[in-house]
């Protein structure tokens, strides 16, 4: 069994105005995760950049407190989307100067490490998932072989590297020999969210993106047994395939399920605040998302509804401890249906009520002000370590 992982948290607060650019590929506008630290961190005192990615379908970028940069390009998947991807920002890197340089995912970890490297500057590695075991990877074979080149050339020329939950950690941790601490995907708490005029009671609600391995072809099967109905918030690779599946089992027509596409978060927080039931259905295609600990499951929690889960470990961990979701062991359609009745209004009232009231219990434990703690110590205790 491999030893649990510990944050070594340095007492001491970083220097004012030292410079961070952070490199993703998401559009910036919808990830959420990367919207707190970059605030965090610039709250905390630090000269923050995020660099993105521009989609086709791309909103305007929020106002935030830190600078943002989105990349444009031709292509927006496969092979040439990463080529061009990492040679546009590569090129832009060498535009910029910065005290330290953050991948955000392995696939913005070459040029991010070249452009360090270049600067003589700490690079550091934000993992919000185990790239080389995602499902799109898995299935690949020397897609997997080149990933796993790329992190094992990458990984052990962090100065720090971090994850989403311990149990991805753990693996980082067996693989690399070298440390990695935790920072969890948590909600930051905000005010109370009125529901949509007209859709308080309840529906099912599933957010986030639309893509392979997350259960959404399961959870439609589901829904004609299922008294109630479903919203799906997202888009991603599977958003035709799903909305005919959805025309073809009549659910569309019968309004039992709506796609609503991307929206954004500050809408999506009353979105949520409206459903009864939230769900996060993971398949096990690989150990990226068994070992997952998604913002979805925080964002339930502090929305106070309760959540219907696929028993994977971080999830039951927490339930263990907090007791805020109905946990399926695995995706058959009847025990999704039943598990989603049983939290709908007409079903088992008292349980339903009783895991509201402990996600409202649970909450400020499982708070984004607990993980920002985390995360400034981290970043005031780079820029003390030993030179590249």
């Amino acid at each position: 069994m491999m030893p649990p992982v510990k944050n070594k948290l340095p007492p001491r607060r970083p220097p004012t105005g030292l410079r961070l650019l952070f490199a993703a590929t998401t559009d910036l506008v919808h990830d959420q995760r990367m919207q707190r630290i970059c605030s965090s961190l610039q709250d905390a005192g630090y000269q923050v950049e995020l660099v993105g990615w521009a989609r086709p379908a791309s909103g305007p970028l929020p106002p935030q407190s830190y600078r943002q940069h989105r990349l444009r390009g031709w292509f927006q998947s496969g092979k040439l989307f990463y080529l061009e991807y990492n040679l546009r920002l590569l090129v832009h890197l060498l535009r910029r100067r910065a005290d330290a340089w953050c991948a955000v995912d392995l696939d913005t970890a070459l040029p991010v490490w070249l452009r360090a490297r270049l600067g003589g500057q700490p690079l550091v590695y934000d993992a919000h998932e185990l790239f080389t075991e995602t499902p799109e990877v898995v299935g690949r074979p020397a897609v997997q072989r080149a990933w796993r080149w790329v992190e094992n050339f990458v990984v052990p020329r962090a100065r720090l590297a971090y994850t989403v939950g311990p149990a991805l950690a753990r693996v980082f941790e067996a693989r690399h020999g070298r440390p990695f601490a935790v920072v969890r995907n948590a909600a930051r708490p905000g005010p109370p969210v009125a529901a949509p005029n007209g859709e308080a009671g309840g529906y099912v609600l599933y957010q986030g993106v639309l893509n392979v391995g997350r259960g959404l072809e399961a959870l439609l099967d589901a829904m004609p047994q299922v008294r109630g109905r479903l919203v799906l918030c997202g888009e991603g690779d599977c958003s035709a395939a799903l909305r005919a599946r959805a025309a073809h089992l009549g659910l569309l027509a019968s309004g039992q399920v709506e796609f609503r596409g991307y929206v954004r978060p500050d809408a999506l927080r009353a979105v949520t605040a409206g459903a009864a039931v939230g769900v996060m259905l993971l398949e096990n295609r690989g150990l990226s998302y068994y070992y997952s600990l998604a913002n979805k499951f925080f964002d339930y929690v502090h929305a106070g509804i309760p959540q219907v889960l696929i028993d994977f470990p971080e999830y039951r961990a927490l339930n263990d401890a907090y007791d805020v979701a109905e946990l399926v062991p695995d995706l058959d359609p009847g025990a999704l249906a039943a598990a989603l009745n049983r939290l709908l209004p007409g079903g088992d009232a008292a349980r339903a009520q009783q895991l509201a009231t402990n996600c409202r219990r649970a909450a400020p434990h499982l708070s984004w002000a607990q993980e920002e703690d985390v995360l400034v110590a981290l970043y005031a205790g780079l820029f003390g370590g030993p030179k590249m």
